[in-house]
């Protein structure tokens, strides 16, 4: 392992990172903590649906919907590793069990999300290139208000107040962004990932409105989706939101670009389950191939050495992430309220 007190000058300030992380070895890959991960996810869906066909047509089916949020949530972050190719050495494993979890198993079209996710990854947090700070609803800078109009305008008074509510239809503005991503030119397998996503629907509304009569149905999906997509935003919008969002005008290196735009944040192991292990979003902008597991031992590796460099490197707790996102969106929009 490199010894972090000798300071290294060959190559770029992320050549020499890359150097202490390679030689730690915490990019070689976790074959056994992904086959349990996803064989606990897979039973915990399949459970899941199972309890819902036991309980039948009843009230206590909303906690069915709870749990069923959380496992399909849990298996968005495995989608999620599997679009880094953490999990398999080669393209077709990922791809082909990415487009059963997400596709059918979710109704999250895999293609479309991953090409989305890798230009983040290219460029978080710029307003030009990022798709994360797009101002479809949410208006991420005084530029973007300033150039902002229509329903993003009405709401950027108030955003912060907005945001979580906004949050719960979260997943259906995904359900429907994967279908409209099928007309796209460039999509690769339209026609297979229009049939997962089709089966998935198919299964998922059949199942629903077969077991419970219409009112339960109707509120059996609200709660779901809606504590789907809220727990989706919710683990993501500590990562960046509230960070520097980056200009045309903003040079700078792969290292300074993903550590100044990324926050982590603190926390146990009821934390790295329940946001995914994204908590560690620097570690994971830097070396997006590395395993999950990883990353907590690389955080201390990262810090160390932006430490040297001088390199600011921001790590906190989860409600002050979210106060610090929030207060962010409140400041955005306050020459709307003037």
């Amino acid at each position: 392992m490199a010894n972090p007190s000798v300071v290294d000058t060959r190559g770029s300030d992320f050549a020499r990172l890359a150097r202490r992380i390679s030689d730690a070895g915490l990019l070689d890959r976790r074959p056994v903590y992904y086959a349990v991960r996803l064989s606990i996810v897979v039973v915990a869906y399949l459970g899941c649906w199972a309890l819902f066909a036991w309980v039948g047509d009843s009230w206590w089916q909303l906690l069915v919907a709870v749990a069923l949020a959380v496992v399909f949530a849990q298996i968005g972050f495995v989608s999620h590793d599997l679009g880094h190719r953490q999990v398999f050495r080669t393209r077709r494993p990922s791809d082909v069990t990415g487009l059963l979890l997400g596709n059918l198993g979710i109704g999250l079209g895999w293609g479309w999300w991953t090409s989305k996710h890798n230009r983040h990854h290219a460029n978080p947090n710029h307003e030009d290139h990022d798709p994360d700070v797009s101002p479809a609803v949410i208006v991420w800078s005084t530029d973007q208000v300033a150039r902002s109009s229509g329903l993003p305008r009405f709401l950027a008074r108030h955003q912060a107040f907005w945001f979580f509510p906004l949050l719960t239809l979260e997943a259906w503005h995904l359900h429907v962004a994967s279908f409209k991503a099928l007309l796209a030119p460039a999509t690769k397998r339209p026609w297979m990932e229009l049939v997962l996503l089709t089966g998935h629907v198919v299964l998922y509304f059949g199942a629903v409105f077969t077991v419970l009569p219409f009112g339960k149905a109707l509120v059996f999906l609200i709660v779901h989706q809606g504590l789907f997509g809220l727990y989706l935003g919710s683990t993501f919008a500590p990562n960046h939101k509230g960070m520097p969002v980056l200009t045309k005008n903003d040079k700078l290196d792969f290292l300074r670009k993903q550590v100044l735009t990324s926050r982590n944040v603190r926390g146990g192991l009821f934390t790295d389950v329940a946001l995914g292990q994204l908590n560690y979003q620097i570690e994971h902008h830097l070396f997006p191939n590395m395993p999950a597991p990883n990353l907590r031992k690389a955080q201390p590796i990262v810090e160390r050495y932006c430490a040297e460099v001088g390199v600011s490197y921001l790590q906190t707790g989860l409600f002050d992430s979210y106060g610090q996102a929030l207060r962010h969106l409140h400041e955005v929009g306050a020459a709307l309220r003037r």
